[in-house]
């Protein structure tokens, strides 16, 4: 029985993990994370991200450890990695979990396979959701997530090794790096949620028993969706829960209110709120695999309309774009635009790397539609200030919200209407632009509406406090729905519009991301 290398990626836990159980059961177990100078350096990677994973390490090896294993921290490009660690240590076999990246991490799997191959040595990847890898009959895709959904967890192994040996803890060479020891700065996410497993473990807790009561009244708006929201998302993008725990959590709780509700001495009954905010939930973890499962089918999908008749609809590079696209995309970035909501939305994320999905896609919506704007730079750029950053929910989104699909409807959203209908008080707009924050309630949403005495009076001038709107909403609305519209009836865009809905049209009618 040889040592067998786990190789961790977005999968940073021990509960439900199929490869780490499957290998302590053939021998002692070494871990394996691998800090990648090319991923380090990506446009899509920010601080948070790392010191979230930094965050979940320090748990990860302190477990593996006190059990026994080893565990190692590299940086380096993995199939070199790898082979270092393997002339060090000879292990027998390689174990980890499939993962829908993007195409780097894509490429980065195909060349670990062919090192594999040349050194004879076993690398099994086994399944963590509900994503299909291969070939498969998109109309039994449903039935294939529920019986992975429901299947019994993998049971932490007891023991993992001796205690001994490389990156054990008799091994002095153990300490992770810091993000300035992997050459980043420090992160200024300063409100974003910490990593682990025990932290999501205890988001999940607190929201099947507490906070998930009104959940289904509370995510559409900024103000209620901090709490009402799961918050499990970044937890489920690194692998500190897997879904189908989140899925079997939630089930046991609902048989719980169901118990509860029939045995009511008051005669109360279901608590109903509780039974259709936890329905919904469980619809969204649905939603979660179904559009990573279009990445899986697609991986070009993050860099490539996936509908290819809406090439040319926008300009893509933005070395091509004009200098007004260039300042409407920095004001975009710095919530500089003018309207209160957008640049509310966009500044919370560079302090805390989250915000419900309506605001999200009110924020691609406005930069896509309003602005006319290509959505890879935009998609880019949030990528590096989500916290919860999944590639194939993310560049599935973007295209879906920005109208490049051809199968989805076209929705722009109004960011008037919006912080009317979601923020009516101006709460989550005061907080976070405290240029408004005298502004009163009437003209929160329209600052630029205010008459110049009020302006004054209020110490927020239109133009030099705060900036008046870059683009027109009625005049940038009406453009957009013509541009789009005009597009839509070509015969090439119906044409594989069909061909779109055949290989990643849902066989059910798919629901918002957790949240």
């Amino acid at each position: 029985m040889g040592l067998q290398a786990v190789w961790f990626k977005r999968d940073l836990r021990v509960r439900d993990h199929a490869p780490l159980t499957q290998a302590a059961r053939r021998g002692p177990v070494l871990g394996v994370y691998v800090f990648e100078p090319s991923l380090l350096d990506k446009v899509t990677t920010d601080p948070s991200h790392v010191r979230f994973i930094l965050e979940s390490l320090t748990e990860l090896r302190s477990w593996v450890l006190e059990r026994g294993g080893a565990f190692v921290v590299r940086r380096g490009e993995v199939p070199e990695a790898l082979d270092r660690l393997w002339e060090e240590h000879r292990f027998e076999a390689l174990w980890s979990h499939e993962e829908t990246g993007d195409l780097q991490t894509y490429a980065r799997d195909r060349r670990v396979k062919r090192w594999c191959r040349a050194k004879g040595l076993a690398w099994t990847e086994l399944p963590q959701s509900g994503v299909i890898r291969g070939p498969h009959d998109r109309d039994a895709w449903s039935k294939t997530w529920h019986a992975r959904a429901t299947a019994p967890p993998a049971r932490p192994p007891d023991r993992l090794g001796s205690g001994v040996g490389p990156g054990s803890s008799a091994d002095p060479g153990v300490e992770l790096p810091t993000l300035a020891t992997l050459g980043l700065p420090p992160s200024t996410k300063d409100e974003a949620q910490t990593g682990g497993e025990e932290a999501g473990r205890a988001t999940l807790r607190s929201f099947l028993n507490a906070r998930g009561r009104t959940y289904r009244s509370d995510i559409s708006s900024p103000v209620t969706s901090w709490d009402g929201c799961s918050r499990l998302s970044p937890y489920l993008a690194y692998g500190n829960l897997s879904i189908r725990q989140v899925y079997q959590a939630s089930q046991r709780r609902l048989l719980e209110l169901r118990h509860r509700g029939r045995s009511s001495l008051s005669g109360s009954g279901l608590d109903s709120a509780w039974m259709a905010s936890l329905t919904s939930f469980e619809s969204r973890l649905r939603w979660h695999c179904h559009f990573i499962q279009k990445l899986e089918d697609e991986p070009e999908i993050e860099v490539r309309n996936v509908n290819r008749a809406f090439d040319g609809l926008r300009t893509e590079d933005p070395e091509e774009w004009t200098p007004e696209e260039r300042a409407h995309f920095d004001a975009w970035c710095r919530g500089r635009t003018g309207y209160p909501l957008v640049d509310a939305v966009m500044r919370a994320l560079h302090q805390g790397g989250w915000i419900n999905f309506r605001m999200r896609a009110m924020l691609v919506s406005f930069a896509a539609h309003h602005l006319w704007l290509h959505w890879l730079p935009l998609a880019r750029y949030l990528a590096r200030h989500f916290i919860d950053y999944e590639p194939g929910i993310h560049f599935s989104q973007f295209q879906m919200q920005s109208g490049t699909t051809g199968i989805n409807a076209l929705r722009i959203y109004n960011p008037i209407k919006q912080a009317h209908d979601q923020d009516p008080e101006g709460r989550f707009i005061r907080a976070f632009v405290p240029e408004l924050a005298q502004v009163p309630d009437a003209h929160v949403a329209e600052p630029h509406l205010m008459p110049s005495s009020l302006q004054s009076e209020v110490g927020c001038r239109i133009g030099v406090d705060y900036p008046a709107p870059i683009v027109d909403h009625a005049t940038a609305y009406r453009r957009a729905q013509s541009r789009h519209h005009a597009w839509r009836k070509r015969p090439d865009v119906r044409r594989a519009a069909g061909a779109v809905l055949q290989r990643h049209g849902s066989r059910r009618r798919p629901r918002r991301p957790i949240g």
